[in-house]
């Protein structure tokens, strides 16, 4: 598998070249050798001229490309702008933004904040992954300090105190192990009662795991055999 680029420069040399594009989705995409993303058939011929694969079964549209099947499909945007912005997403510890990726990479404003999106959408669906281990869980409201809002935005926006007002929302960790970093997920819930938070919980924590939480007694043993761990 290609090493993956190190800098920003980088990744934006790096992919500008079209095989080195090709090589590092097919070394992650296809790892056991390419099939076609519609019938899954490994009877395929790659058309070096178009850059581009065909299915030899029998069916529709048997041409496909390495955006078919993913985020990429139907933009008109290079592979090489999308796995430049991929790349940043994924390397950036505190976020970036699509104006930082506009600019990066040279495209519209409008069509960075399309990609990262999408990129996200993406991430997203691909971590059904459930925590295993020792997983903490916590949750909290989220919202403005009435404090340092102006006094007709508290008296339209504050109609209660604690939560009211307020979004819950649940953070589960699984706490790093064999040498890997932490991972964590976030959650907005509908509210804070039991049924809410056991559900997320169930959800993302595997059986058998050690759950630490705070004293609430809303988290729920992830399953029979698990490890209920609370105030620690």
């Amino acid at each position: 598998m290609e090493q993956e680029p190190k800098t920003l420069q980088e990744a934006i040399v790096y992919f500008s070249n079209p095989v080195n594009c090709r090589t590092y989705v097919v070394a992650r995409r296809w790892p056991n050798g390419v099939t076609c993303p519609r019938c899954g058939s490994a009877n395929i011929l790659f058309l070096e001229k178009y850059n581009r694969w065909e299915c030899r079964e029998k069916h529709d549209a048997r041409q496909f490309t390495l955006k078919t099947g993913t985020v990429m499909e139907d933009s008109p945007i290079a592979v090489s702008k999308w796995l430049t912005a991929m790349w940043q997403i994924v390397n950036c510890k505190n976020g970036i933004s699509s104006y930082e990726v506009h600019r990066a990479i040279g495209i519209t404003q409008k069509s960075a904040w399309f990609m990262d999106h999408r990129i996200r959408l993406a991430f997203h669906g691909a971590a059904h992954e459930q925590f295993s281990g020792e997983v903490e869980a916590d949750e909290s409201f989220i919202g403005g300090k009435a404090r340092n809002m102006h006094a007709d935005v508290r008296a339209r926006k504050i109609t209660g105190t604690g939560g009211k007002d307020k979004t819950a929302v649940m953070g589960i960790l699984e706490r790093g192990k064999d040498g890997k970093h932490s991972r964590v997920r976030t959650k907005v819930i509908p509210n804070r009662k039991k049924s809410a938070i056991q559900a997320e919980v169930r959800k993302h924590v595997q059986a058998g795991s050690s759950l630490y939480s705070d004293a609430l007694g809303g988290h729920p043993n992830p399953a029979n055999g698990g490890h209920l761990k609370t105030g620690q």
